[in-house]
Order: structure tokens, then C-alpha cells, then sequence
């Protein structure tokens, strides 16, 4: 028997009495002691370290532990290795993912919530926080206060529930119970969404036993935008053919150029054809707090679901997105929990100040989750902090970065704008004159990107529009100044400069 086996047959036997080996308190000491680390880190000086992987690669990869090294261990590795070596997402000049660390408050909130409101399933100052800030984002985006809104741990959950309730909806007009009963009495279904969809939606589609194929890819206009004529159209056609439709998608920001599609008039499409209008604002929608952008967005009381993602734009931690349904009830069919011994009954009619769930809502009705963390508390901090006049400022300060690069790009020859920015996204790339060939343009930006990225500065990331290869800072980042947007530019032509200019530095298919 080996020694892992010998530890596992032994179970709790002969340890009733003793107490856990985890500590269970020193939670301040424990804290204090990683401080220091985390304030070195925040001020994202060194090399990436990626770089650096065979020196703490090696340190970490150890054999599963028989016995416990104790807590200072660990706090050690974690100030020593790990959180040197963390992801700098919060760099100023980080512009690659459409995502940021939080800032200081709402990180603060967010390990408050995890020791004094780690479930929401208790009525606590925490949890009421959660309903407040469910009710402030409602407020900040103009949806009426009879939408449902619940926290999931990002834009691909609020997809799937927000669409979850669209396949609801649509069998309910046909008499069938989605939720209940299954698919297996559904005519064949369509979905509608543009080319600039993010591909979270498909997979709600798939997950929820639609089908990726169910989904009708609708063309986009010049302007990368879904064509409402072409989705006319097409719902006229399967409509037709006998197919169901479930839901239109709209995107109110997307990720690759931050493109918005028409909102109001594709709501009205749908809506006159009775086809739920889900709108996935997970990056875009807090666009509606520039006053330059907001008419594109129009009324989002006009859509019957939507999705945001606090952890983008707003900078809550990563797990924190959010989407509101127009049918509470709705709902509440889709994602019920069957009765069970072990949940609580519903509160009762009148009011028990006594019981620790009287004026708890029902979230396990509403979402995938049962236990969940309080998301709600690092989202009500940012709003409290910095209020709505502060988002505002920081979208404004970020679309302004966006048209700083875009402006530079015009006035120098050797780069070139692929798509005018919209809100925070600006696609451009490098092309000298004497390169006109499409494949050599994307080795050799691609290669722009790999050799900015490795000096540290900025980090943006590729994409194509259309088939061209593109550089694309995405800028929501709290600590991003227009000083990083020209740090980008300018990195970028150096690197270009370096391998045109270069002795064998030709980038060749």
C-alpha cells in the first residue's frame, strides 16, 4: 500500500477531537503579510513573465502534498512566486482583451464579500447590496424597474440565461413547456444574430439543445453592422418554411471593432414578427454614457433581455456579469429549481423580521447557480465610489483613446485604419508603401504584435476585419491615459520601422 493510500484508508479515524489542520484565523496577519507583494505588482514594473517561466515553472510543479507544509508556506510561495508572476491586465498600456483587473475599491469589496457574505442565500447587509446594485445598473441603462435582473459570473452565462428565456417564450407560444417537457415537440428553431456575434452565443444555443446550427448569420452593412433589411428577410423566409423562431440577437458593442448594431430598429423587426430581441451589451452598453455614442444604442426598454459585464468596462473582478429579462415569471419557468427537503420554503405572505430569508428573492429561480458569491457588493463599491459621473468620464476618456490612435493612423504613412472607431476599439495596421501583398502585411504585423508585446510597454492584441490583419487596442482599462494610446502608436512604429528597416529583418510568406 502506498503512503497515499495508507493516509486515505485511515479517513477521520482517531480525530474527532482534534481540530482542523486549516487555520482558521490570523486572517489580518495573512493579509498583511501579502501586501507588500500585491503593491510591488500593481505597479507592473519588469519583465512579463512569461519570460520568466523556467525559473518559477519549476518551483511550483511539486508532488501532490501527503502532508500539509502549513500556512506561512503558502504565503510564502503566493508572495514569493505567484504574485510576482501574475497577470498584468491592469498594466496602463494593457489594451489586448476586451477586460481589466478591478481597481482598488471594488478588489477591497470583493474580499469583504468573500468573508462576511460568501453565499447570497442569507438576508444580509451584503446581500441587500446585491438587490441595490441590480437596481442602480437598471437605472444607469434605462430599463424600467419591473425588468429581473440576477449576477452571473460573466457575459457567456448572462447569454445563456438571457437566451434560455427566449427559447421559453417561443415555446410557450406554441403551447410547450421548454423547460419542463424538453425540445422534442419544437419545430425546428432559428436564431438570428449578425457576423459580429460573439461566439458565446452559439454555444448557449448548443447547451440549450437548439443547436450552433440554429443560428442564421444575418450580413452586415459597410458599417459592420447587422443589415436589417437582409434580417427582414430571412425571418420572412423561415417563417415560411415552418420554422420557429426563437430570438433575435443584437450586439451593442462588439469585441472585435466595438461595433453597435441598430438597436431600436432591429427591436422593432422583432417585435412585429413576436420574436424575443436579446441584446449583448457585455462590452458595449455602458457606451450609452457618452453622450457622442448614445443614440446609437437607443432605448434598451425596447429589448427583452440584455447583458453587461461589470467586469469590463465598469472594472468589478473578473466573474461579475449581469443580465436583465423584461418577464420576471418568464424567468422564473425557465430556471426554477424543483422542490426539494434541503431549500427553504418560499418566505411567507406577511412579513417575519425574524426569519433570516423574509425578503430574500428567489435567485436559484432565476439563473444557473444555487450557491453563488455576493457579485453585487464589488459593483455597488464602484458606483458608490466613483458614480455614474465617473463611468462617464472613464468611457469618454477611453472612446477619446480610441480616436487619438485613429487620428494618428491618418497622418502617418505607413499605418493604415481598417475600421473607424466606434467606442474603444481601434483596428489599424502597419503598411509601409513597398508592401502590398495581403499575407506578407499579416506576418509582418503579426510579428509587430509578438515584438510590442514582449518589450512590455502595451499589450494589444490581432484580429481581422474582413480578411486584413489587424492590430486592436480595446481601451477600458481605469489606469489607461491618452499618453498610453500614443505610447501604442508609437511602439508599434518602432517595432515596424525595425523589421522593414532592418538588415534581414524582411518578413517573407
Amino acid at each position: 500500500m502506498s503512503e497515499f493510500e495508507h493516509i486515505s484508508s485511515r479517513g477521520g479515524s482517531g480525530s474527532v477531537d482534534r481540530p482542523d489542520p486549516a487555520s482558521t484565523d490570523g486572517l489580518s496577519e495573512a493579509v498583511a503579510e501579502l501586501l507588500p507583494a500585491l503593491e510591488q505588482f500593481i505597479r507592473f514594473e519588469g519583465k512579463d513573465p512569461a519570460g520568466r517561466r523556467s525559473l518559477w515553472k519549476p518551483a511550483l510543479d511539486e508532488p501532490l502534498p501527503l502532508q500539509g507544509a502549513g500556512p506561512q508556506a503558502v504565503l510564502e510561495t503566493l508572495r514569493s512566486l505567484v504574485i510576482p508572476n501574475g497577470l498584468r491586465l491592469g498594466a496602463p498600456g494593457f489594451s489586448g482583451w476586451v477586460l481589466t483587473m478591478p481597481s482598488t475599491v471594488p478588489a477591497a469589496a470583493h474580499f469583504a464579500g468573500m468573508i462576511s457574505a460568501p453565499d447570497h442565500g442569507w438576508t444580509t447587509a451584503a446581500n441587500f447590496i446585491e438587490e441595490l446594485a441590480l437596481r442602480w445598473l437598471r437605472e444607469l441603462l434605462g430599463l424600467p424597474d419591473s425588468y429581473e435582473g440576477v449576477f452571473t459570473s460573466g457575459g457567456s452565462v448572462a447569454n445563456l440565461v438571457g437566451l434560455g428565456a427566449a427559447r421559453q417564450h417561443a415555446c410557450e407560444r406554441l403551447g410547450l413547456d421548454a423547460a419542463g417537457e424538453g425540445l422534442h415537440a419544437l419545430p425546428r428553431a432559428r436564431a438570428y444574430a449578425g457576423e459580429n456575434a460573439h461566439r458565446s452565443v452559439h454555444r448557449a444555443l448548443g447547451v440549450l439543445g437548439l443547436g450552433r446550427q440554429s443560428l442564421q448569420v444575418v450580413p452586415s452593412t459597410d458599417q459592420g453592422v447587422l443589415d436589417v433589411a437582409a434580417l427582414s428577410e430571412a425571418i420572412r423566409r423561415d417563417q415560411r418554411a415552418g420554422l420557429v423562431p426563437i430570438a433575435v440577437i443584437g450586439v451593442a458593442g462588439d469585441v472585435n471593432t466595438g461595433a453597435v448594431d441598430p438597436i431600436e430598429a432591429v427591436a422593432g423587426i422583432a417585435h412585429d414578427h413576436g420574436i424575443w430581441f436579446h441584446v449583448d451589451g457585455a462590452y458595449g452598453a455602458f457606451g450609452i454614457l457618452d453622450e457622442r455614442v448614445r443614440p446609437l444604442f437607443g432605448e434598451f426598454r425596447g429589448v427583452d433581455s440584455l447583458v453587461v459585464d461589470p467586469h469590463k468596462w465598469m472594472a468589478a473582478p473578473v466573474g461579475c456579469g449581469a443580465v436583465f429579462v423584461r418577464d420576471r415569471d418568464l424567468l422564473s419557468r425557465t430556471f426554477t429549481m424543483e422542490p426539494a427537503e434541503y431549500l427553504e420554503e418560499e418566505p411567507p405572505s406577511e412579513r417575519d423580521l425574524s426569519s433570516p430569508f423574509d425578503e430574500l428573492p428567489p435567485i436559484h429561480h432565476f439563473a444557473l447557480e444555487l450557491s453563488a458569491p455576493s457579485r453585487g457588493l464589488a459593483v455597488w463599491a464602484v458606483l458608490k465610489e466613483i458614480g455614474v459621473a465617473g463611468l462617464a468620464a472613464r468611457v469618454g476618456r477611453h472612446l477619446d483613446c480610441a480616436r487619438r490612435v485613429a487620428d494618428r493612423v491618418r497622418v502617418t504613412e505607413e499605418l493604415e485604419l481598417l475600421a473607424e472607431p466606434v467606442l474603444s476599439v481601434c483596428c489599424f495596421r502597419f503598411r509601409p508603401p513597398a508592401i502590398t501583398d495581403e499575407e506578407r502585411l499579416a506576418l509582418l504585423n503579426n510579428e509587430i504584435a509578438r515584438r510590442v508585446r514582449a518589450r512590455g510597454r502595451c499589450v494589444p492584441s490581432t484580429t481581422r476585419v474582413g480578411r486584413r490583419l489587424a492590430i486592436r487596442p480595446a481601451f477600458i482599462n481605469p489606469r489607461t491615459t491618452l499618453a498610453d494610446a500614443d505610447a501604442l502608436v508609437d511602439e508599434v512604429l518602432a517595432a515596424g520601422r525595425s523589421l522593414v528597416e532592418g538588415a534581414g529583418a524582411q518578413v517573407r510568406p
